[in-house]
């Protein structure tokens, strides 16, 4: 009886072994069926690259990526994207794309980076006018300035407008000027991308003027054209400045002329004489 039953067991455990087998079998057959993904090598930033670095060879290399999902204006040589500059800063391991270089044979550094028909222009600033240090390549700023302004009631006075919004900022850094006794002192500097006429405006600005930047989000590109603040109304809250006193004299009025009845014959009329 015992031996039956061992018999009957050891015939189900070699039933479940082959059903265990074949599953097995069968996974893994399927699993090598799965073909494997077409890779193609495109190029990308070997470290992070600022804005006007020319890309090459030393910071560029390949990765694999799927040959089915490309990329618009990626490469897949590094010799076809060389020696062109960035235009936007890239992080490491960043797809190199068309558009985030310059044109070809536009050569490398801060003119690389400057869009036709537009112009750098660099402003002197101090910690405040380049808000605190937040100023820095690729944000956006407003240009505020503040100057004199004549007024046909009171003279002069001071005047506080926005001549440029949405500007954008190529690069903040440092340059060497001399002081009035000839040692060179370093001058923070910011370049601004602006159009030829809005060069000139900034340059009579910061001549005749002073400037002041307003940092702004950068998905915040609505023009609001604020209005001009006149010293004035900071000042009074807004009422109108009260009336200059005058220095002229009281004229009284002349006096009344007399007036005389005259009767003659049954003719009456009013004839006026001057009072003295």
């Amino acid at each position: 009886m015992n031996r039956d039953r061992m018999l009957i067991g050891l015939g189900i455990a070699i039933v479940v072994a082959l059903f265990l087998s074949n599953f097995v079998y069968r996974a893994f057959k399927s699993a090598s069926a799965i073909k494997p993904v077409a890779t193609e090598h495109i190029v990308v930033a070997a470290q992070p690259l600022q804005v006007g670095t020319r890309v090459d060879a030393s910071n560029l290399r390949l990765i694999p990526w799927p040959s089915g999902e490309p990329v618009a204006g990626m490469f897949t040589r590094i010799a076809d994207c060389a020696n062109r500059a960035v235009i936007t800063p890239l992080a490491e391991n960043e797809p190199i794309l068309e558009s985030k270089l310059a044109a070809t044979q536009s050569g490398a550094g801060l003119p690389a980076t400057i869009p036709e028909g537009m112009r750098a222009l660099s402003v002197a600033v101090n910690d405040v006018v380049g808000v605190a240090g937040f100023v820095i390549p690729g944000t956006m700023v407003d240009v505020l300035v503040t100057g004199r302004v004549a007024d046909s009631g009171h003279g002069e006075q001071n005047i506080t407008r926005t001549i440029l919004e949405n500007v954008k900022v190529l690069a903040a850094g440092q340059k060497i000027e001399q002081d009035r006794e000839g040692k060179p002192q370093n001058v923070p500097v910011v370049t601004l991308l602006v159009t030829p006429d809005d060069a000139a405006r900034l340059t009579m600005a910061s001549t005749e003027g002073k400037i002041q930047l307003s940092l702004r989000n950068t998905v915040d590109t609505r023009m609001l054209m604020p209005a001009s603040v006149l010293q004035d109304s900071l000042f009074t809250g807004g009422m109108p400045a009260p009336k200059r006193s005058t220095n002229a004299k009281y004229v009284p009025p002349p006096p009344s002329p007399y007036v005389v009845e005259v009767i003659t014959g049954n003719k009456r009329e009013n004839k006026s004489f001057p009072n003295p």
